[in-house]
């Protein structure tokens, strides 16, 4: 072998070698950055669905449940709260949900897929405080005698009925969201899906 050949081909192997080297390095380097771009375990369970069981939730109760970082309010309304719907559809601000975009199944004068079932987001539309249930009807809430029961954000003043209607004239723009959810069977509730099994 000639010396020319020796230096050429150590040059090679060395530069070659280099290459490796930076190459390998550069990939040691690019895996934990792009790993980082990927949404957490925490992350991906801050989106998931949520599975609620309603079964033991008796009528006139609330529960709450968390859905992406916000309170999901789950109300079995009895027959008093359903009835109280039909009288204040003249006093809220957009009856059947029709302003703003909600779910299809909740277009209505109940604003749910089963009427003694509420699943609300717990978060006034004004500025996102979160309301509190005025549930007993009257002055026994501090709200007056013409009050038949819901809640208030103590915020800003926001009235909401037993559908989470806003009512007119209140500061809140818009009813209560109600989240994508479906049932799975009569006593669970699949929060942040529409569709079982989707």
């Amino acid at each position: 072998m000639s010396k020319e050949c020796k230096v050429d081909c150590g040059r090679r192997r060395l530069v070659v070698a280099t290459a490796a080297v930076g190459g390998a390095g550069a990939v040691a380097a690019l895996v934990p950055f792009l790993s980082s771009m990927l949404p957490s375990e925490r992350a991906k369970a801050a989106g998931a669905p949520v599975e609620v069981d309603i079964g033991n939730l008796e009528p006139g109760q609330m529960m709450t449940v968390e859905w992406r970082g916000k309170p999901v309010w789950i109300i079995n309304r009895s027959k008093e709260m359903l009835e109280t719907l039909t009288k204040l559809a003249d006093t809220v601000a957009d009856p059947k949900s029709s302003k703003t975009m909600q779910p299809d199944y909740c277009k209505n004068e109940t604003r749910s897929i089963k009427p003694e079932v509420l699943v609300a987001v717990g978060i006034c539309t004004h500025l996102g405080c979160s309301p509190s249930s005025k549930f007993k009807k009257g002055a026994e809430e501090g709200m007056g005698a013409e009050w038949l029961g819901g809640f208030l954000c103590p915020c800003h003043g926001s009235k909401f009925d037993f559908a989470g209607r806003v009512f007119k004239s209140m500061p809140a723009p818009d009813n209560l969201e109600v989240p994508p959810h479906t049932y799975l069977t009569d006593t669970r509730i699949l929060i942040g899906e529409d569709k079982k099994g989707a």
